[in-house]
């Protein structure tokens, strides 16, 4: 093996990391990564379908394939790109001395793994080796057997507890600007927002005599008032809420993130904006990740594909339910929802059926958007076309994908990364509106 730079490591990466990111060995800069053939076995089991998974898989292989047309993949291979180091598979699964199949009594492909990582550091003693994976656990076995073992960093957000939350609270602004704001709908001197003066940013101006819910506008640099806004049988209940159907509404606002535990109105909020905005968009559509319990394949589940997606997708058409329950059956928006239906003007469907479309003249909403990798929601946001408004909804302290948690997840990332953006708003919702007794789960449980 030729020399090293100094101080350059090699990157042992696991299937957890390619079936989240599959351009997972551009992010590690001049260092060189190694990928045990029995990584390249389990993705051959998962290039088969439609899921999020089995994408990142198909794209990962034929990454490999393009970079190594004119090498061995037992040889280091440059990776393309500048600064990049080199990458090669393990094919010597057997261990130097150490046998992980042995001391966990299993043969299970992450011994292997293990196994492949073992012998890569006994061959390369000056040169730290490093296992990459999103798997807790296989990360603790690791560094039972003396191994460096670390969590894929790439898209993971630092300080989950400082998220940006999109409001603020601003004491003691005098009675005269807070009236000024009343009387004109706008304030042009920003200057009272201090440090706080982020692009589309919601504060509630106050003292102790009078308040307002405003608003900084990127475009015109202004403070504006925010008022409440009635859609489509939907009333916000409070100021939280009130922020978000203002940025749902807000036709130069084409990227919205709402944050909040059950309860809060996400989806809710969501759907009565999209509604009250259809004339401006030709369809609405509802999607959702499908992450069935103890992630078990839907394959499983009895019935056709219609009965096997449907229990996932009902919270959606709750929420459109509950919207027409508003107005009696005969009533004419009630009318209009059923016909919007038949004309697939709403579509409520599994995210993976709009995987791949170009969304022109649509507003989309993705709910659980929290189940989504940073690639996944990157992928969908670059899907959008003219006049296309998308809103992901979520709870990023309630995840059900094994390898992601409230720092990887794609809503974190989003939400960390395009604060400040004049295309962007997000506003986090804390008050439970569902019932008493399910803000007292959320709080106490």
């Amino acid at each position: 093996m030729s020399a090293r730079k100094k101080n350059k490591k090699i990157y042992i990466l696991d299937t957890s990391v390619i079936l989240h990111d599959h351009d997972a060995i551009f992010h590690f800069e001049e260092n060189d990564i190694a990928i045990p053939i029995t990584v390249l076995e389990e993705l051959d089991n998962f290039k088969k379908g439609n899921s999020p998974k089995n994408y990142e898989a198909r794209e990962f292989i034929r990454i490999i394939d393009r970079i190594s047309v004119n090498y061995s993949l037992q040889e280091w291979i440059p990776i393309d790109g500048k600064n990049k180091g080199k990458v090669k598979i393990i094919m010597n699964e057997s261990g130097p001395g150490i046998d992980a199949n042995m001391v966990f009594d299993q043969k299970k492909p992450d011994h292997k793994i293990l196994n492949a990582a073992l012998q890569t550091a006994a061959e390369n003693k000056n040169t730290p080796v490093i296992l990459v994976t999103k798997d807790i656990n296989l990360r603790l076995k690791a560094k039972a057997l003396n191994l460096t073992a670390e969590d894929y960093e790439t898209g993971k957000i630092k300080d989950i507890k400082n998220l940006y939350s999109g409001r603020a609270v601003i004491e003691d602004i005098e009675t005269d600007v807070i009236m000024k704001l009343y009387k004109d709908g706008e304030l042009q001197d920003t200057d009272i927002l201090g440090d706080k003066k982020v692009n589309n940013h919601f504060f509630i101006l106050k003292n102790g005599k009078a308040s307002s819910l405003a608003f900084y506008s990127a475009y015109d640099n202004t403070i504006k008032k925010v008022e409440k806004q009635y859609t489509y049988g939907i009333k916000p209940r409070n100021a939280e809420q009130t922020f978000a159907m203002h940025a749902i509404m807000n036709p130069e606002i084409k990227l919205v993130t709402i944050q909040g535990v059950a309860g809060t109105g996400k989806t809710l909020l969501a759907l009565a904006g999209c509604l009250e905005q259809k004339s401006r968009y030709n369809q609405i559509i509802l999607a959702r990740p499908i992450v069935p319990l103890s992630n078990k394949d839907i394959g499983y589940l009895p019935g056709d594909v219609h009965d096997k997606i449907n229990p996932y997708m009902e919270p959606l058409w709750d929420n459109l339910k509950f919207i027409k329950n508003q107005f009696g059956e005969n009533e004419k928006r009630s009318k209009m929802i059923d016909q919007m239906q038949k004309e697939e003007k709403i579509v409520i469907a599994p995210l993976a059926y709009i995987r791949g479309r170009s969304l022109s003249d649509s507003i989309f909403i993705v709910d659980e958007s929290q189940n989504l990798t940073p690639h996944e929601v990157k992928t969908i946001i670059t899907r959008a076309g003219d006049n296309t408004k998308i809103i992901f909804t979520g709870d990023v302290f309630q995840i059900d994908t094994p390898y992601l948690d409230e720092q990887s997840n794609g809503l974190s990332y989003l939400i960390d990364r395009l604060k400040g953006n004049k295309l962007f708003a997000h506003i986090t919702l804390e008050k439970g509106e569902r019932s008493e007794l399910a803000n007292l789960a959320n709080e106490l449980l």
